[in-house]
């Protein structure tokens, strides 16, 4: 196929300078997004071990909610039941102060119910960890700190990081075109670094061009829905409520007239047949509009969140009020939606997408890294034959110095923010107050050290402490297993033993990357921004260019 050369160029203009000013932002979300693929896991992980509680029959877990109802108020706003156990969540009830918002509470304190051996109410007040949930906004907003109304500002941000990430993607697949036969998936090694980089960089973005431009999207449409949503409501809705149900009387209700728990679980699950009923979140029991959330998860199904369908219930008389969040149940809109946030979230196939989902957002961290390889490598000054050492443009060493220190000093932060969550506990302290300083020291370490040393010895160097950091994930949990004392844990399921086998995986990919890096900043091209030559003599003003080249 072939496209005139003039708008090849204009192409190649929108699909550099787009991934340029989006890519290391992208860099960060979609690393955080694969952890993301197992945010239970993590939050299992960091999760310090409880004593361990006894099962409780259907009837006894009613009585937790009825005493729990009876004797503490704050958990009429809201409170969780929890049908589905796991580390973090040992009690079959649980609540908080006040209702979840959009940001995180990082004092947040938690209440979890429970029977005691007489068969009395027991409740224990806890901190949980909210790592995973900090790695998930990191994910969503890039790292960016501060708000913009009620929302974080790097969530908008990362909208327009969207849009310029999809029109980088259209470009580039109309700049591909002329060679996509010859070129697809041809890895071509040898002296000529950029055409490897170039190669590698067509193959992982045509092969998950898919994935990626329903990632692009849903970005966008997850950055402005407040938005879109106004619109719809001034449209369409105007006075009626868009997600809350219809008001069942102006009297306070009461909550001791609550249908039991158990109850509940038996009309969600011959609503939702096939599929594991995991939590009842009770929200206003005691307001006019009282509702419980049941979440049903099945792996062979497309549900519309992270991990799980809905179904809306009517706490007093069991009625189901919504089905429109539960597979093949929804009106037409919500059948339209929720495959696309199910695209999103990797909510569908179980773990072998999730797993899938996982290696293409690393994939896709590495599309971003590559893309600025070749920026960087473009805008290289070539040494002519016999001649001196060409002087680099002061601009291209920045750019690279900032791509290694951005996106290595990421993955090297969140690494040591989950080191930190067992030794901080180790040392009596709590890890939540902790995560935020942590993760921007060691970010802002590695950004200030990519400077200094320049990127050619920064990118190796910064890999190791990559490496080192995921390394210290399994390390630390070893080091509980062993030594009891240290006051640290190691948990046996599966689930929290894929983190530490996961890590150790990556800290092994990360060795050999610096290895690599190491060996191109000794032994490759001298006239290059990745050469490990002293950068005074490297760098030199940026002379004028045109625009896209």
């Amino acid at each position: 196929m072939k496209i005139r050369s003039d708008i090849l160029r204009v192409y190649q203009a929108v699909h550099t300078w787009g991934g340029i000013c989006a890519g290391m932002l992208l860099f960060i979300g979609f690393f955080g997004g694969a952890l993301t693929m197992f945010k239970g896991p993590l939050e299992r992980w960091v999760s310090a071990p409880v004593v361990p509680v006894q099962q409780l029959a259907p009837a006894q877990v009613d009585k937790v909610v009825a005493d729990v109802l009876a004797q503490y108020p704050a958990a009429r706003e809201e409170f969780t039941l929890h049908v589905a156990r796991h580390e973090d969540t040992p009690a079959p009830v649980s609540w908080q102060a006040g209702e979840s918002g959009h940001e995180i509470d990082l004092g947040l304190v938690r209440w979890q119910a429970t029977l005691d051996a007489d068969g009395k109410l027991a409740v224990t007040q806890q901190q949980p960890s909210l790592l995973a949930e900090l790695i998930d906004m990191l994910h969503r907003t890039g790292g960016i700190p501060g708000t913009l109304g009620e929302e974080y500002l790097g969530i908008y941000v990362m909208g327009v990081a969207g849009i310029l990430y999809f029109l980088a993607l259209v470009s580039g697949v109309i700049l591909l075109l002329p060679t996509l036969v010859k070129d697809f998936f041809a890895l071509r090694p040898g002296k000529n670094r950029k055409r490897f980089w170039l190669d590698a960089h067509n193959i992982l973005g045509i092969a998950s061009l898919p994935f990626h431009i329903v990632i692009s999207c849903t970005v966008v449409v997850f950055a402005f829905h407040d938005q879109f949503y106004d619109g719809l409501r001034g449209i369409v809705y105007r006075d009626q409520p868009m997600f809350s149900p219809p008001a069942i009387g102006a009297t306070p209700r009461d909550a001791a007239k609550l249908l039991p728990a158990s109850e509940l679980v038996r009309r969600v699950q011959q609503q939702a047949p096939g599929f594991e009923v995991t939590e009842l979140l009770y929200m206003g029991v005691e307001s006019p509009r009282p509702i419980v959330r049941a979440a049903v998860a099945s792996p062979r199904h497309v549900v519309q969140a992270a991990e799980t369908g809905f179904v809306i219930v009517q706490p007093y008389s069991g009625a189901i009020l919504s089905t429109s969040m539960l597979p093949g149940q929804g009106n037409t809109w919500s059948s339209l939606v929720a495959p696309f946030f199910a695209l999103h979230f990797g909510s569908y196939g179980g773990m072998t997408v999730r797993w899938l989902y996982f290696a293409f957002g690393l994939a896709g961290a590495a599309l971003f890294y590559t893309g600025n390889l070749l920026w960087i490598e473009k805008r290289r000054k070539n040494q002519l034959k016999n001649g001196p050492l060409p002087v680099q443009p002061r601009r291209t060493a920045n750019i690279a110095a900032a791509t290694v220190g951005v996106c290595l000093g990421s993955m090297a932060g969140v690494g040591a923010c989950l080191v930190a969550a067992k030794w901080l506990h180790a040392f009596g302290a709590h890890g939540n107050g902790a995560y935020l300083t942590v993760y921007y020291a060691v970010f802002l370490a590695c950004v200030a050290w990519a400077f200094v040393r320049g990127a050619a010895r920064a990118g190796s160097e910064l890999l190791w402490a990559c490496a080192l950091a995921a390394a210290a994930i399994p390390a630390t949990s070893l080091a509980g297993a062993l030594i009891p004392a240290l006051g640290m844990w190691a948990h046996t399921s599966p689930a929290t033993l894929g983190v530490d086998g996961t890590a150790l995986l990556l800290a092994a990919a990360l060795a050999w990357a610096a290895r690599r890096a190491a060996r191109r900043a000794r032994d490759g091209a001298a006239d290059s921004v990745w050469s490990a030559l002293p950068a005074p003599a490297l760098v030199a003003p940026e002379p004028a260019r045109q625009v896209g080249t």
